[in-house]
């Protein structure tokens, strides 16, 4: 029974979902629609919403090239690869592949969303590297399933901005420390469920044999350039082949990352690629080798850099017509003491389709829902942690977060969310009894 529904989703994935640049396209769409039709917004002011907001996520954009690029040159190290090879080792089954793999992907999303994302990926392919029968499209996937934690976890936005003193939030709320959020009962709970549980749903996903997609491991290996020792080198190609600079660097880098954690810094997106970089210029040992294993890294880098402009305009389109205030205030209307949890799950989960950010959605509905939390009684730490929650949850069918790890593992969008759309309906169901009753 399982496994037909689990072969529905995934063959109906393949047959009508499209491209991912296309999904950007089709969502464009309906916001421009949706705000000429739900708002006072005319198609010209909706134009110009869209193309001012068009380049707002710029930086961000450089953040996950990044993410995916240092990840990726890391990964093809002999250090790491030999931790990968170690973890992988332990699946003797691709039963076990999967499950080891959903496991240490929501352990690191938990920790920090963007190490998790990576490490996934790229267990994912050490994982379809050593283990024969392994379903290819599944083990990716599994990894970017046990990215359902991320806004539970140690760098969710929202949990971090209620206790940061410049958000805006803060003068309404006084400050909400991470003991109230991110390890609070009913978090942690709801957390600690995902991931021990969705080792074992991605179990069940496994294909029979002859439905299983299979990739030559051979094109997992990075290329090995051979030098002849005989060739006499340059200046210029000894000092590119000298461990002085990588060695020199990473001094550098440490001693920064010494002060910065030594005065208060906390583990976010900059210093995760910080340290990616860097690691990966030191276990490549050489600036040559590292130089060439970011090149391969960066051939996979094209659906960010296309895209993310493309969801910046719908987030322009949201914000600056006022649909997302339209969707969020319509679910406050609808709820009570008791269901307003639920409903702010569910309507953060609906804006996340167009607003695929976890900041820029807290800046568009945190200012409706906590304001409508307080007037129904509701603990604002739950309302918050529901709009988190709510966020992380249709990530498992918006493209958007799972473009780094499928750029790593060379995948298109639909190869892996029909498995994604069973942790979907799986997690909304536990997280809203969670929110709802704990």
């Amino acid at each position: 029974m399982f496994r037909r529904l689990t072969h529905f989703f995934v063959a109906l994935v393949q047959k009508y979902l499209p491209d991912p640049f296309l999904f950007a396209v089709i969502l464009t769409f309906i916001v421009f629609i949706g705000g000429v039709a739900l708002t006072d917004s005319t198609p010209y002011m909706m134009a110009q919403h869209w193309g001012g907001g068009f380049w707002n996520l710029l930086t961000f954009s450089m953040q996950m090239v990044l993410v995916l690029v240092t990840g990726h040159a890391l990964a093809n190290s002999a250090p790491i690869k030999k931790v990968l090879e170690s973890i992988a080792s332990m699946a003797k089954t691709p039963v076990g592949a999967v499950m080891i793999t959903a496991f240490v992907a929501a352990i690191a999303s938990w920790v920090n969303w963007g190490f998790g994302l990576v490490v996934g990926a790229l267990l994912g392919r050490e994982m379809a590297r050593q283990v024969k029968g392994l379903d290819y499209r599944l083990i990716i996937a599994s990894a970017y399933i046990g990215f359902l934690t991320w806004h539970g976890g140690l760098a969710g936005s929202i949990p971090l901005a209620l206790a940061t003193p410049t958000d805006w939030s803060f003068e309404l709320t006084g400050g909400i420390n991470v003991g109230e959020t991110i390890f609070s009962s009913f978090n942690l709970i709801i957390a600690i469920f995902l991931i021990v549980t969705l080792p074992i749903l991605v179990r069940f996903m496994v294909p029979p044999k002859e439905e299983t997609f299979e990739i030559d491991p051979a094109l997992l290996e990075p290329e090995v350039e051979k030098e002849d020792p005989a060739v006499q080198k340059t200046p210029a190609e000894k000092i590119e082949n000298s461990p002085v600079i990588s060695i020199l660097l990473t001094v550098l880098a440490v001693t920064y990352l010494i002060y910065y954690f030594g005065t208060g810094g906390t583990l976010n997106l900059n210093i995760v690629n910080f340290m990616f970089l860097f690691a990966g210029i030191l276990f490549h040992w050489t600036p040559k080798a590292y130089i060439k294993a970011l090149y391969e890294a960066v051939r996979g880098s094209g659906g960010i850099i296309l895209q993310f402009p493309f969801y910046a305009g719908i987030m322009g389109m949201m914000v600056s017509s006022g649909l997302a205030v339209l969707i969020s205030q319509w679910f406050v209307s609808v709820s009570s003491e008791f269901s307003f949890p639920f409903f702010a799950f569910l309507s953060a989960g609906i804006v996340n389709f167009f607003v695929p950010s976890g900041g820029g959605q807290w800046a568009v509905q945190g200012p409706i829902l906590l304001p409508a939390a307080f007037e129904l009684g509701v603990d604002a730490a739950k309302a918050s942690m529901a709009i988190a929650w709510g966020d992380a949850w249709t990530n498992m069918i918006q493209p958007f977060w799972a473009l780094p790890a499928l750029g790593i593992a060379g995948l298109n969008a639909r190869d892996i969310m029909g498995y994604c759309i069973i942790a979907l309906i799986y997690s909304g169901i536990f997280i809203s009894l969670g929110l709802l009753f704990l």
